[in-house]
């Protein structure tokens, strides 16, 4: 009887405690979400203020979330044709452009965007400059830079987010961790635009087969231990990513290649759609495929923002293997890298190249052009006999695939031996295959 009463008062006092702990967890929730609200009505009422002074009451506003829109590459081109879309079919609809580039003025960036994109916007916008940009770069993160970077985001997110809420937040740029900032502490519809995961299952099997690579330093990928932490650290980030990603209201992924993989993470096959992007080919379907090539100069030519990623490192090297093969026409040949730099650091790394390509003795035969008109980038594109791309698991349509100095080399020498009559063929292939990426289909 004894027994029969402890076991009483024991699960009497197990049914007090849970009961308890499900009260303070609803005290908790509850009050939790009462700050949010409380923040939400005071950040609401701060941007319909700013609403009433420009006018904008009965406007629906979409904000932009770019923090590098002066960068002048292809995320920032998708941007800008987006933006011009949604005036022209919309014309009701306010935009805005949260951006960090300080440096520039509104009109200085539109400027360029005519300039680099050949794009006008028929009506004006406005931008929300940011001062935290920097806790967003890489440099700032020398370790866990993945996490940081995301982490980052939310302070450069928080600084937007109290600065104007819009009706519709779109992250444009690819930090999945402002969504559910916008989402729950502004009251906004959020969607994005996803150009390339930051985290992917690609990059979950390369550390796991210690493969090094920009990512993945030496020191890790060498060592067993230090890879099982790194492949802990991604999978917990990649289920973070994964839950941030999961608030957007609307998806909209730049390839087959980057659903698969956000599919994946986030899971919210439903609201996920492939927007292939934009890109000028009613301009570069005009460029005659013979008028402006060189017979005494043949050009490789690479289009590239100077990130670690695209590995502009491997082309020099590729580059030198091909010359080392051709022996003394080496000055029939030239190699033009074309790109944009986003900070102090990528330009530093353009510092770096050409004191590789001194190195490697190639100086003379290749060109740098940073930051090139539209008009002086179709000039180039008509006198080029080559393409060259270098990043890997990129995810777009390129005929001849190459994975090393070797490979690439050869692929060269393959495409400089083609006759004309071949080239034009995989040129005039190419041009029937691109129409997806037209402005009309964006």
């Amino acid at each position: 009887m004894e027994l029969a009463t402890l076991i009483f008062h024991y699960f009497s006092f197990l049914s007090e405690m849970l009961t308890s702990l499900i009260l303070i967890c609803v005290f908790f929730i509850a009050v939790v979400y009462l700050l949010v609200m409380i923040l939400r009505y005071r950040i609401k009422s701060s941007s319909n203020s700013l609403k009433r002074d420009r006018g904008w009451e009965k406007k629906t506003v979409v904000g932009f979330f770019h923090p590098y829109c002066n960068a002048g590459g292809g995320g920032e081109r998708v941007l800008w044709v987006a933006i011009r879309s949604l005036q022209l079919s919309h014309p009701d609809v306010q935009c805005i452009v949260y951006t960090g580039d300080c440096d520039a003025t509104s009109q200085e960036i539109l400027a360029k965007a005519d300039q680099r994109f050949n794009i006008t916007l028929p009506k004006s916008i406005d931008f929300v400059f940011l001062r935290s940009r920097n806790w967003v770069e890489a440099k700032k993160y020398p370790i866990f830079t993945l996490l940081g970077q995301s982490l980052g985001s939310l302070k450069l997110g928080l600084e937007a987010l109290v600065s104007f809420v819009p009706d519709v937040y779109v992250d444009s740029m690819g930090y999945a961790f402002t969504l559910p900032l916008f989402k729950y502490f502004g009251g906004c519809k959020v969607a994005c635009y996803v150009h390339y995961p930051t985290i992917s299952t690609d990059m979950l099997e390369r550390v796991s087969q210690r493969e090094e690579s920009f990512n993945n330093a030496s020191a890790v990928s060498r060592s067993p231990v230090l890879t099982s932490f790194k492949l802990l650290y991604y999978k917990l980030f990649a289920y973070l990513y994964g839950l941030a990603g999961a608030r957007s209201d609307m998806v909209m992924v730049n390839s087959t290649w980057t659903y698969g993989h956000i599919k994946s993470l986030w899971k919210i096959t439903d609201k996920t759609v492939i927007v292939y992007p934009p890109c000028n080919i009613s301009e570069f379907i005009k460029i005659d495929l013979n008028k402006n090539r060189s017979k005494s100069v043949r050009i490789i030519l690479s289009i590239a923002q100077f990130r670690p990623e695209k590995n502009h490192q491997l082309q020099l090297d590729s580059f030198n293997e091909f010359l080392s093969k051709i022996g003394e026409k080496k000055s029939n040949y030239k190699l033009i890298l074309v790109g944009g730099c986003r900070d102090d650091k990528d330009a530093q790394r353009v510092e770096i190249l050409k004191k590789s390509a001194e190195e490697l003795g190639i100086q003379d035969y290749v060109d740098f052009k940073l930051n090139v008109s539209f008009e002086d980038l179709k000039i180039m594109m008509s006198e080029a006999t080559i393409g060259l791309h270098t990043m890997r698991d990129e995810h777009f349509g390129i005929g001849y695939l190459a994975l090393d100095i070797q490979s690439y080399a050869a692929a060269m020498e393959t495409i400089f031996r083609l006759s004309d009559s071949q080239r034009e063929a995989i040129c005039e292939n190419a041009r029937c295959s691109v129409t997806r990426f037209s402005e009309s289909e964006f």
